[in-house]
Protein backbone atom coordinates (compact mmCIF):
# COMPACT_ATOMS: atom_id res chain seq x y z
CA UNK A 1 0.00 0.00 0.00
CA UNK A 2 1.43 3.58 -1.16
CA UNK A 3 1.92 6.20 1.30
CA UNK A 4 -0.65 8.22 -0.77
CA UNK A 5 -3.32 5.61 -0.42
CA UNK A 6 -2.92 5.51 3.11
CA UNK A 7 -3.18 9.34 3.62
CA UNK A 8 -6.38 9.29 1.47
CA UNK A 9 -7.84 6.57 3.79
CA UNK A 10 -10.22 6.71 6.48
CA UNK A 11 -9.10 5.34 10.15
CA UNK A 12 -11.39 2.75 9.79
CA UNK A 13 -10.27 1.57 6.74
CA UNK A 14 -7.11 1.51 8.16
CA UNK A 15 -7.49 -0.41 11.31
CA UNK A 16 -9.47 -2.61 8.92
CA UNK A 17 -6.26 -2.96 5.95
CA UNK A 18 -3.64 -3.43 9.20
CA UNK A 19 -5.18 -6.27 10.31
CA UNK A 20 -5.51 -8.06 6.78
CA UNK A 21 -2.15 -7.06 6.41
CA UNK A 22 -0.80 -8.50 9.96
CA UNK A 23 -3.03 -11.90 8.26
CA UNK A 24 -1.28 -11.98 5.36
CA UNK A 25 2.12 -11.40 6.36
CA UNK A 26 1.79 -14.66 9.23
CA UNK A 27 0.41 -16.49 5.94
CA UNK A 28 3.31 -15.44 4.27
CA UNK A 29 5.85 -15.99 6.78
CA UNK A 30 4.61 -19.67 7.43
CA UNK A 31 4.53 -20.34 3.76
CA UNK A 32 8.24 -19.20 3.77
CA UNK A 33 8.92 -21.28 6.48
CA UNK A 34 7.45 -24.42 4.96
CA UNK A 35 9.01 -23.82 1.58
CA UNK A 36 11.13 -21.34 0.44
CA UNK A 37 8.90 -18.09 -1.45
CA UNK A 38 9.80 -17.32 -4.97
CA UNK A 39 10.36 -13.76 -4.20
CA UNK A 40 11.18 -13.46 -0.34
CA UNK A 41 10.92 -9.45 -0.63
CA UNK A 42 7.09 -10.28 -0.16
CA UNK A 43 7.93 -10.36 3.64
CA UNK A 44 9.97 -6.84 3.74
CA UNK A 45 7.25 -5.18 1.40
CA UNK A 46 4.55 -6.76 3.80
CA UNK A 47 6.31 -6.20 6.78
CA UNK A 48 6.93 -2.27 5.81
CA UNK A 49 3.59 -1.49 4.68
CA UNK A 50 2.10 -3.05 8.08
CA UNK A 51 4.56 -0.40 9.30
CA UNK A 52 3.16 2.25 7.37
CA UNK A 53 -0.33 2.31 8.46
CA UNK A 54 0.81 1.41 12.18
CA UNK A 55 2.17 5.05 11.96
CA UNK A 56 -0.45 6.97 10.16
CA UNK A 57 -2.75 5.42 13.06
CA UNK A 58 -0.64 6.40 15.82
CA UNK A 59 0.07 10.01 14.11
CA UNK A 60 -4.23 10.38 13.66
CA UNK A 61 -4.32 9.25 17.38
CA UNK A 62 -1.91 12.21 18.43
CA UNK A 63 -3.53 14.95 16.68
Amino acid sequence: MKQSEINEATTAELQEKLTESKKAYSDLKMAHTISPLENPIQLRNQRRSIARIATELTKREVQ
